[in-house]
């Protein structure tokens, strides 16, 4: 029985571990032909050896992106590889800890932490989305499928959280972003959605749960942090034909945190 996503090409972002790194795998078990990118090339490597070990395809890719001109080299490379771009997943991003604002309040975050936070885990993903849409929109013009693209999204982006403020802001406009272009390019063939993940057994949350765990799981009606895996089968349904009449929705994947 043919994958979800069999005979498409996909661009993973962020790759190279936790969530983008099950959902790389999670999409080549359903057929799709990988092209995972991180900023650290050695564990965008560690994924597509993964991939390929499980019988599926992936190429390597490296770079910012936060900067254009390494976006635009991360698609070309998709495409020399694969000839088109059928699904995206816009998964790039950082913690407080990582702009070292881990546990400050909103008047203590430094700029340049603001700045950087807003760079990757928001302007990358308008980056993303820009090569992304103009790549779709061509495939569309020649006759093709457009294309399906989903952002990372969060809670953060639907909620406040304490001593996270840039990671909120940004989260906030990923999904802004996510809503305005689904109608801007529905009559292209291209859906965008995002996944709104909550709290992951992934690096990136390592911090928060050793500085307030106790709290967070109290807060958790599932009673457990998510597992990757779980946030990849709803990114990779949400890629699949099936979810043709989905676009512009932020799905929770929460343990059923924002239903209280």
């Amino acid at each position: 029985m043919p994958g979800m996503l069999d005979g498409k090409s996909a661009l993973v972002t962020g790759g190279g571990g936790g969530i983008g790194r099950a959902t790389a795998l999670a999409m080549a078990r359903e057929g799709a032909r990988l092209a995972v990118a991180d900023y650290a090339a050695d564990a965008a490597a560690e994924t597509v050896a993964l991939v390929n070990a499980a019988g599926g395809q992936a190429i390597t890719l490296t770079g910012d992106v936060t900067r254009p001109k390494h976006v635009e080299a991360m698609l070309n490379d998709t495409l020399v590889a694969y000839g088109r771009l059928d699904c995206a997943f816009n998964n790039a991003g950082i913690a407080p800890y990582q702009v070292n604002s881990s546990g400050k309040k909103t008047a203590e975050w430094e700029e340049d932490s603001f700045d950087r936070m807003i760079a990757v885990n928001l302007k990358s993903v308008w980056l993303c989305m820009k090569a992304e849409i103009i790549q779709m929109r061509k495939q569309k013009l020649m006759g093709q499928p457009g294309g399906a693209i989903v952002n990372t999204g969060s809670i953060a982006g639907l909620i406040g959280l304490a001593t996270s403020s840039a990671y909120v802001a940004a989260k906030h406009g990923v999904l802004g972003l996510t809503k305005t272009a689904a109608l801007e390019y529905v009559d292209d063939g291209i859906r965008v959605n995002a996944v709104c993940p909550g709290f992951i057994k992934t690096r990136m949350t390592e911090d928060t749960m050793r500085r307030r765990g106790d709290q967070i799981m109290a807060q958790i009606p599932a009673g457990r942090m998510g597992e990757p895996d779980e946030i990849a089968e709803m990114v990779v349904w949400l890629c699949c034909d099936r979810a043709s009449y989905v676009t512009g929705a932020c799905y929770n994947v929460d343990g059923g945190w924002m239903a209280v």
